[in-house]
Order: C-alpha cells, then sequence, then structure tokens
C-alpha cells in the first residue's frame, strides 16, 4: 500500500521551524499556491510571501507566514529553506499592524523621497499583511481588541 504521509523539514537562518510527517502541504510558489502529497513527483522551485499550511498525520492544520526561498522535494520528503517563517501563534500582529502603516508610508512617500527603496517597502509591506493573513485565518486578535 503506498504511503499516505511524507517527512516536511522547514529551516531558516535561525534554525529548524519544522521536521515533522505531514499529510499534506500547501505553500506559495512564485508564480501561484503549490500543492504536495506523498508520492509526489520530484521538484525543485523557488517559493514567495504568503502563507503555508500543513497538516502533521491526523492532527490539526498547521499556518505559518513564510517568504522567499526554496522547496526541494524528492523521496518523500519536503525540504524548504525560507527567509522566514512564523507559525500564526508566535506573530505579533499589533506589530505587523505598525510595520505594514510604515510601509505604507514609505510607499506613499516615495514619489517625493528619491532615497526610499521603493522594492524594499513593497516587500516589507507584502510580509506585514502576509503576518496579518495568517493571523486572521487562525482568529488571532489585536492586544488592543481584549
Amino acid at each position: 500500500m503506498a504511503t499516505k504521509i511524507f517527512k516536511l523539514m522547514l529551516a531558516t537562518p535561525a534554525g529548524w521551524v519544522a521536521s515533522d510527517d505531514a499529510e499534506y502541504l500547501v505553500l506559495p510558489g512564485v508564480d501561484g499556491y503549490l500543492g504536495i502529497l506523498a508520492n509526489h513527483a520530484p521538484l525543485m522551485t523557488a517559493i514567495g510571501i504568503g502563507t503555508m499550511m500543513y497538516r502533521y498525520e491526523n492532527c490539526y492544520e498547521h499556518n505559518l507566514a513564510i517568504s522567499d526561498g526554496f522547496l526541494e522535494v524528492s523521496e518523500n520528503v519536503a525540504t524548504i529553506i525560507a527567509d522566514s517563517a512564523e507559525a500564526a501563534e508566535g506573530i505579533d500582529i499589533d506589530r505587523a499592524q505598525l510595520a505594514l502603516e510604515r510601509a505604507k508610508a514609505h510607499l506613499a512617500e516615495a514619489g517625493t523621497d528619491p532615497d526610499i527603496d521603493v522594492e524594499r517597502a513593497r516587500a516589507a509591506y507584502r510580509r506585514a499583511l502576509n503576518r496579518i493573513k495568517v493571523c486572521e485565518i487562525c482568529d488571532i486578535k489585536p492586544k488592543s481588541m481584549d
């Protein structure tokens, strides 16, 4: 009988984030979301900024805010090397909202201030928005709403 699980390994510059058996994995590719199940064909691709979801064998779904990196799938192992990956429970949503406002302000000033790095501001905006989205998926509220 074919196996229904695969090994998921996720690392960032800060260290290992996950090393689990998984039933499925969904993560942002640079051209759209990718879905991985056990026995997937070999694959190597870049990943972008977005929500990564995976599920342990017979357990609950995990949602992470992930940004930029690479995915390799080979021999029932999915290995992800990402610039960052944050579990929803570890995200400070108030801080993410402040980062989003800061990024919006930088983008608004970009037309008049030549010192603003527009690409960096856009990336900061997308990362902050992604963190907020992951918190919303997991029903995590800002402290200001407590």
